[in-house]
């Protein structure tokens, strides 16, 4: 996912994001360790390790909606990394940011494509951890970044550039600990000035590149020690990761006590007011003014349209788009609700809409 460098600061280094128990976290390995005594060539050892970790490596991608006045889709890609196999899926939060749909791809060849929401994550931190409904999916074991050292090999795995066939490796060395770097994210809610701060990240040569960010970072025995972030335009062969240390406490939290899901409409919506009823020739002057439906969503499978203004929602009034958000927070995913929308030319229609789940709440 794109960001933009932005100019330099004396006190940390600028870049570009490219885009349960202890026990229950690291429970299952999916490979045993190269062994010490292994007459294998570096090469191979890096080959094998791959191998094993590479199905529990997926495509995070998003369907992203304009909230500004002319609405708009796109689409975000990322990485994002199975850690139990009931389908705890953690990858960064700029990916998921916005997101109207979530959807977890696996590699080929056994490629599976689930819907997923987010349980929990840490926005100012850049993480999220998602849940997906599957069983039995592989998973990649955590481990620790304190045992790091200069110069250790490290393996970056990532869907990078959103290339298809699957992820992509580069390899490289620990090149520096304890670092401090900032990220331009105008979407971060909670970042000062749209400028997100990562500290104690983990710097490599392993090349990371947009596609890769959420993807994981690992060690010469197939373990997590980071997680994959930015990339800077300004050098070469400098990249960061999250240190997993850092972020195993959010990752245990959301695992052991997910978020409940929260209710879905599927729009994004502005306040009608007088000056907008007269731009856009709206019969009302109060209300939700539809301005872009997630694709397939609640809404639009329910016949609404964009230019509708959302007039009450099961029997309510809506006067503004904070209403309508508060009506919709108080159903529950599966409620079947009677939506009145008016249209442009004055027409009014009642329909009805079964209510998903929210892929992003706020976390």
């Amino acid at each position: 996912m794109k960001r933009w460098i932005l100019p330099a600061a004396a006190a940390a280094m600028l870049v570009a994001l490219p885009a349960c128990t202890r026990t229950v976290v690291r429970e299952v390995p999916v490979a045993s360790p190269v062994s010490v005594g292994s007459t294998s060539t570096p090469g191979d050892q890096i080959v094998s390790l791959v191998e094993r970790v590479r199905p529990a490596v997926v495509n995070v991608t998003t369907d992203i909606m304009d909230t500004g006045s002319f609405g708009g889709e796109g689409r975000g890609t990322g990485t994002g990394f199975v850690v139990r196999s009931d389908g705890v899926v953690v990858t960064n939060f700029h990916v998921v940011e916005g997101a109207q749909r979530i959807t977890v791809i696996t590699p080929e060849p056994d490629t599976q494509r689930f819907e997923a929401r987010v349980i929990g994550g840490d926005e100012a931190a850049d993480l999220a951890v998602l849940k997906v409904e599957a069983q039995g999916l592989p998973t990649i074991p955590l481990g620790s970044s304190a045992d790091l050292a200069l110069g250790e090999p490290v393996v970056a795995i990532g869907y990078a550039l959103a290339l298809e066939g699957g992820p992509s490796v580069t390899v490289g060395v620990v090149s520096a600990l304890d670092r401090t770097i900032q990220a331009n994210d105008p979407r971060c809610q909670v970042c000062e000035n749209g400028v997100r701060t990562y500290s104690d990240v983990i710097q490599t040569d392993a090349a990371i590149n947009p596609g890769n960010s959420g993807g994981p970072l690992l060690n010469g025995d197939g373990q997590v020690v980071g997680i994959n972030t930015a990339g800077t335009t300004s050098a070469e062969n400098i990249g960061f990761a999250i240190a997993i240390d850092a972020a195993l406490p959010t990752i245990e939290g959301a695992a052991e006590n997910p978020l409940e899901p929260v209710a879905y409409l599927g729009v994004v919506t502005q306040d009608v007011t007088e000056g907008l009823a007269y731009q856009f020739g709206l019969p009302v002057t109060e209300g939700a003014y539809v301005v872009d439906l997630a694709p397939n969503g609640p809404a639009e499978d329910g016949g609404m349209s964009i230019g509708d203004v959302i007039v009450t929602f099961d029997g309510e009034e809506v006067v503004d788009s904070d209403s309508l958000g508060a009506q919709i927070r108080s159903r529950e995913p599966g409620d079947r609700v009677e939506v009145e929308v008016a249209s442009r030319d004055g027409e009014r229609r009642t329909l009805e809409v079964t209510l998903g789940v929210n892929p992003i709440p706020q976390v």
